[in-house]
């Protein structure tokens, strides 16, 4: 009877050997499908990214050549050269901001001045929210 029963401790050690192989190579195999998962999330993000920055950028040049096309446009004097020039200079300046610092410099420089004017900030934040909030609830 012992022999039997060792044989039967041994089948069952054997089985719970195995199963835990198994486990083990399951997790290995999971652990790998998350990295592969991970890596290629990554790897969307990054042309994700690239893409809206080439789109800013290329804002940035439609800005800048609408700034052209007004000054050459525009009329020759008075007050309404003077109000042309002035929204071309704008446009120009603007263009040439997005195409050198492209959406990483402007979240910095949001983030520098909320930083420099937190109240005035929140305040901001809390009036676009309500208008959103009015927006949504009438539509």
């Amino acid at each position: 009877m012992a022999t039997a029963q060792r044989e039967t401790f041994r089948q069952g050690t054997s089985a719970l050997d195995e199963a835990r192989n198994m486990g083990t190579e399951a997790a290995n195999k999971a652990k790998e499908a998350g990295a592969a998962v991970t890596q290629k999330v990554g790897e969307a993000a990054s042309f994700v990214g690239k893409k809206a920055e080439d789109a800013t950028s290329a804002m940035g040049s439609g800005m800048k050549s609408l700034a052209e096309t007004i000054r050459e446009k525009g009329p020759e004097g008075g007050p309404l050269h003077a109000a042309g020039s002035a929204v071309a200079s704008t446009l120009e300046s603007g263009g040439r901001y997005l195409q050198e610092h492209g959406l990483s410099g402007i979240g910095e420089d949001m983030a520098h001045l909320i930083k420099r004017n937190p109240i005035p900030a929140l305040l901001v934040g809390i009036g676009l929210g309500f208008l959103i909030a009015r927006a949504t609830t009438r539509s």
